[in-house]
């Protein structure tokens, strides 16, 4: 009999060691259980969204696809399923309690911007009769789940670099980052560029782009890019200390305006309904990506990489295309809830451990 209920005490013991070691694991943890969550596949989940997108008071209206009456929702029902292990389910409760009276901020464009508001929904969602205030105040937006003292901000600036007004014109300054002084003193930081590199026209907000003592007109916008970076990696070795403050890169967000990025030459995301169900996406990683890849292998300080890129190519479906309240067919941002759900939930995975 002792021996019987020693047995089974035993294999109680590893099944739910197996468990918590397949669900909490931080991205240190990769290397070591063998699973990279961000190789993995989309798969249904009936239990999916995250959250009513009517109950969450922080969408803003280019991102709130079912208020425009988007007439599908199977794009809402897809969850992300890591190769080798799984995912923990978010909880609220469990951020905010691990994250009390800590300040997080996303730093970049609107790609940021749709993260913050997905993850504000998120915790939202779990505990709905929280005390919350949404402030918007010199540049900075911020949800705060009053509560718990927990601070989610939002800090616009779409190129990390500066931006300065000069007698020629607007300079997009490629070794500069005077910004910065407001990032400081957060307990993580989040992030994101790449998405306003490419604008040219109307659309380009800079007049000259000034590298060192030279300026120019222009120049190839993933070079650029990367001098851009390079400055952001020097500012984060020199300003961050990483036993104070977890530093993530978002990681590139596709557009999905091209349909020949996954064989379907004619379309681009208008009338998507289902994720792209190969096991190689045609376009292959884009080059922006390798760029991103490049620069924080270089850097002295710890950044984790938020590796969405992959993941979010095979998500032709997410996009609001006409249903919000931009002009025209967006392919460049995602409905909420959706895709940046999954985003935080991998960040969630990160941050809990």
């Amino acid at each position: 009999m002792g021996f019987l209920v020693l047995s089974l005490f035993f294999i109680f013991f590893v099944r739910i060691n197996n468990y918590v070691n397949a669900t909490n694991y931080s991205i240190d943890a990769i290397s070591t259980t063998g699973c990279n969550i961000f190789i993995g596949k989309w798969v249904f989940d009936s239990s999916y969204p995250m959250y009513d997108f009517s109950k969450c008071p922080f969408i803003d209206n280019e991102f709130n696809c079912q208020k425009y009456k988007r007439p599908d929702n199977l794009y809402l029902k897809y969850r992300w399923q890591p190769s080798t292990c799984n995912l923990p389910r978010f909880n609220g409760l469990v951020f905010l309690e691990k994250y009390k009276g800590k300040n997080i901020m996303f730093v970049g464009d609107s790609l940021s911007l749709n993260m913050w508001e997905s993850l504000g929904c998120m915790i939202h969602s779990s505990l709905p009769n929280a005390k919350t205030s949404l402030t918007k105040k010199n540049g900075i937006a911020e949800i705060a789940f009053l509560d718990y003292g927990v601070r989610l901000s939002m800090y616009r600036t779409p190129y990390l670099v500066d931006m300065v007004k000069e007698n020629i014109g607007t300079v997009l300054k490629l070794d500069s980052i005077s910004d910065g002084k407001a990032w400081m003193g957060m307990d993580v930081l989040i992030f994101n560029s790449w998405h306003w590199w490419t604008h040219t026209g109307s659309s380009q907000p800079w007049d000259y782009m000034q590298d060192g003592g030279k300026i120019v007109k222009d120049m190839d916008r993933l070079v650029a890019f990367s001098k851009g970076m390079t400055t952001w990696t020097r500012w984060v070795d020199k300003n961050i200390d990483p036993s104070k403050t977890k530093v993530l890169f978002q990681g590139i967000s596709p557009t999905h305006y091209k349909g020949k990025d996954w064989n379907e030459p004619s379309k681009s995301c208008k009338g998507q309904t289902q994720p792209f169900f190969g096991t190689n996406y045609p376009a292959g990683t884009p080059q922006e990506a390798n760029v991103v890849n490049k620069v924080i292998k270089n850097i002295k300080n710890k950044v984790y990489l938020l590796d969405i890129t992959t993941l979010s190519q095979y998500r032709k479906d997410g996009h609001p295309g006409y249903y919000s309240d931009m002009h025209g067919s967006d392919c460049s941002h995602w409905c909420l809830p959706g895709l940046p759900d999954t985003w935080n939930l991998l960040l969630y995975t990160i941050l809990i451990g």
